[in-house]
């Protein structure tokens, strides 16, 4: 329904979308906390301050002192971060994982899960198991109205979107869906980011990014405060306003030393320079 009027209105104005929604733009909580901002109640009036809409969560055990905290100050409860085990005799998930999804009931949220273990040599034979496990864990979060979205994590199983949606595929529920991560792909290869993106955007729940470098190779390169760094991030929105992708939008800052404020800050600043750089194409 929100397309379907951004369309129309779109149609009416002439305006692209992006004059007329906006990205959700969250903070992940490897960004959020430092000497000085260590509960969650600080953390979510940080965020709050800084003008983002949410922070992200990860664990599976102290949701209802993150959900305490969100809503005292009016931020919504972000991705919760959490994953999957591929093993040789089983595919494993933390003991809290389903208590967590259920006790997210009402929040309209979206649970992130990467796929651990080694990529597999030949996806065909190993990928059942794996799938399975999604579509009962897809199965559990559909009663409770909650969303998964695979995260791929450089040296894992699913390491690359590709690999998420083609398990999302296989899995064959609406409730689950993929995340695309802009430090991951760098990571793993950071090739045809057009491509990646149409191929996910059907299952497409989650984006995250960050500044970065070019010819980056260690999280300290590329994972930076999103005013620095010479990787242009443009191009990865340019192409999410052309497929007309509106959902939230998430900023990872895992590693980054120094202050959590400080270095939430220059993001933010980056953010709004991002969208007036988008806007006055």
């Amino acid at each position: 329904m929100k397309f379907r009027l951004l369309c129309c209105l779109v149609a009416l104005t002439g305006l692209s979308p992006l004059c007329l929604a906006e990205w959700k733009f969250f903070a992940m909580d490897t960004g959020t906390r430092d000497g000085q901002t260590k509960s969650y109640e600080q953390q979510a009036a940080l965020v709050k301050e800084l003008g983002f809409s949410g922070i992200g969560y990860t664990g599976a055990t102290r949701l209802p002192e993150m959900f305490t905290a969100v809503d005292k100050h009016g931020i919504t409860f972000a991705p919760l971060y959490n994953g999957i085990e591929v093993r040789s005799n089983g595919v494993t998930h933390n003991s809290n994982l389903k208590k967590a999804i259920t006790e997210a009931k009402g929040r309209k949220a979206i649970i992130w899960l990467y796929v651990g273990g080694r990529r597999p040599a030949d996806s065909t034979t190993t990928d059942a198991p794996v799938v399975a496990k999604l579509q009962e864990l897809a199965d559990h979060a559909g009663k409770s109205g909650v969303r998964l979205a695979l995260y791929p994590h450089a040296g894992a199983y699913a390491d690359r979107v590709q690999d998420c949606v083609r398990l999302v595929k296989a899995a064959d529920r609406a409730n689950l869906g993929v995340t695309f991560n802009l430090c991951h792909f760098l990571k793993v290869d950071g090739k045809e980011l057009d491509k990646r993106l149409e191929e996910a955007a059907p299952h497409l729940f989650v984006v995250t990014i960050n500044g970065a470098d070019k010819d980056g190779t260690g999280w300290n390169t590329l994972i930076q405060p999103l005013d620095t760094g010479t990787y242009d991030v443009l191009p990865v929105m340019r192409k999410l306003k052309s497929l007309n992708w509106d959902g939230p939008v998430g900023l990872q800052h895992y590693g980054i030393r120094g202050s959590a404020r400080d270095n939430l800050d220059r993001s933010m600043k980056g953010w709004k320079t991002l969208l007036k750089r988008l806007d006055s194409e």
